[in-house]
């Protein structure tokens, strides 16, 4: 656990009434993300506006696409790149992945950055 998920902790705990509460029934109750899954749903808007050509610089470049019909979820896999160093699991491209992969297929087939945003909020939440 980071400094930040431990002063999210602390902060909820103050919080009259919820002491008694874990941690994920606080959050729960106040309708919040644990920090975790802020940050997996940080990615995948960035990773959705990579592929949609928001960042027409190198959005082409950052991701490769397969397509894959034969799966569940959705259709247009990303693709992982073999490591030869474990830091470079930590990178954005390889970070988002995986779970870019699992989710269902109207979310990653959102017409617009606001739709996705509320497709994905309820996919977020089943993929951590």
């Amino acid at each position: 656990m980071d400094a930040l998920e431990r002063v999210q902790r602390r902060t909820t705990k103050m919080i009259r009434g919820m002491e008694h509460l874990s941690c994920e029934d606080r959050l729960r109750e106040l309708e919040l993300f644990s920090l975790k899954k802020s940050r997996l749903q940080g990615d995948l808007i960035a990773a959705f506006q990579y592929l949609n050509g928001v960042y027409k610089k190198d959005g082409d470049r950052i991701f490769s696409r397969t397509f894959c019909n034969r799966t569940r979820g959705n259709v247009f896999k990303l693709r992982e790149g073999r490591l030869r160093l474990d830091i470079r699991k930590k990178f954005f491209t390889l970070r988002v992945v995986k779970h870019w992969n699992r989710l269902p297929r109207e979310v990653v087939e959102s017409p617009s950055l606001e739709t996705f945003k509320v497709r994905s909020d309820g996919a977020v939440s089943n993929l951590i």
